[in-house]
């Protein structure tokens, strides 16, 4: 994993020296995103399970076209979501 991020940022620059304009444009758009991808191969956390329950709560939500009681609407998140 150390040796990812420095393998990356060699491989954009040799994009963003490529003759084909199009190889340029996809490392000028790493380059501006390197940060950001950076951070993700250094950080290993991420809410994507949260993430998940929100959207499965708002397809229910959306498909219910609201319930009559939240109690309701609780137990469909739990058994949905479990």
């Amino acid at each position: 994993m150390s040796t990812a991020i420095p393998r990356f940022l060699r491989a954009v620059y040799q994009l963003r020296q490529a003759v084909l304009p199009q190889l340029v444009t996809l490392g000028e758009t790493l380059a501006t995103w390197s940060h950001k991808i950076a951070a993700m191969w250094r950080f290993t956390r991420s809410n994507t399970i949260t993430e998940g329950f929100h959207t499965k709560m708002e397809v229910l939500q959306r498909q219910a076209y609201g319930f009559r009681n939240f109690h309701n609407y609780r137990l469909r998140v739990k058994v949905s979501c479990s």
